[in-house]
């Protein structure tokens, strides 16, 4: 339970006598989406947490805080966080989309496609509302999730965090080879970006291309040696590298 402590705002320490900081609402903003983009959600959870404990109506550090748990797996902490926001923010379109998403991958396929239309109703033209349509699309297993990604990447040309958004949800779906697509396109606008070199690399590990995922996961851990995800897949390679070399000298001596 502790990652969600600093969800909830205990106002029986507003009398507290703090230390000056010079850390604000901007300040941890800027921190829990440098966090998000690099991949850390819990990190990028805790900091959306901060911002709320400034100012409770910050409708996009609410948003943040539920896609920060979708991307966790907590898919009913997600739902939890969603209506507690909706409760202020009842026809925000991002909040909708969130939810949606939270309840899509958490198997209310009906409910999730509610949601979404709900969002899209809401004018929401925002890249988000449609890359998480496109997200309960492919939960529900249908052939319009390519038109919903396209439309958020259109509403927002050649931004990387988008097409990594959307790869990531590719790959999530088990769609490895559409989402190394988008994952190469990000690559192309912002090649020094480690969380995007760590999805090409479990890409094509997934794909069988294992040396160029070697070599991508090798480039995520050179710009973020604290990348634990790049270390980790690296050593499952090698692992089941020697695993393959074992069976085949087995097979060998075995062998008539």
């Amino acid at each position: 339970m502790s990652r969600f402590v600093n969800l909830e705002f205990n106002h029986e320490s507003e009398g507290r006598t703090e230390p000056a900081r010079a850390k604000d609402e901007a300040y941890y903003l800027a921190e829990a989406q440098g966090a998000f983009e690099q991949g850390r959600f819990e990190s990028a959870l805790r900091a959306y947490g901060k911002v709320l404990e400034h100012n409770p109506q910050a409708v996009g550090a609410w948003t943040g805080q539920v896609r920060a748990l979708i991307e966790l797996g907590e898919y009913p902490k997600a739902r939890q966080w969603a209506d507690k926001a909706l409760e202020r923010f009842s026809g925000d379109a991002e909040l909708l989309s969130a939810k949606a998403v939270a309840l899509a991958r958490g198997g209310d396929l009906q409910g999730a496609l509610a949601f979404s239309d709900a969002a899209v109703e809401e004018r929401g033209q925002t890249p988000y509302v449609w890359l998480a349509r496109g997200d309960v699309m492919l939960a529900r297993a249908e052939q319009r999730a390519d038109y919903c990604f396209d439309k958020a990447l259109a509403l927002a040309p050649r931004n990387w965090f988008v097409a990594w958004l959307a790869a990531r949800i590719r790959y999530f779906y088990e769609q490895f080879a559409q989402a190394l697509r988008l994952v190469r396109q990000a690559l192309e606008w912002n090649p020094g970006q480690s969380s995007l070199w760590l999805l090409a690399g479990l890409c094509q590990r997934e794909v069988g291309l294992t040396g160029a995922a070697r070599t991508s996961l090798d480039q995520a851990r050179q710009l973020d040696p604290r990348c634990v995800e790049a270390a980790q897949a690296l050593r499952d390679m090698a692992a089941a590298g020697w695993s393959a070399k074992l069976r085949s000298l087995w097979r060998r001596w075995i062998s008539p």
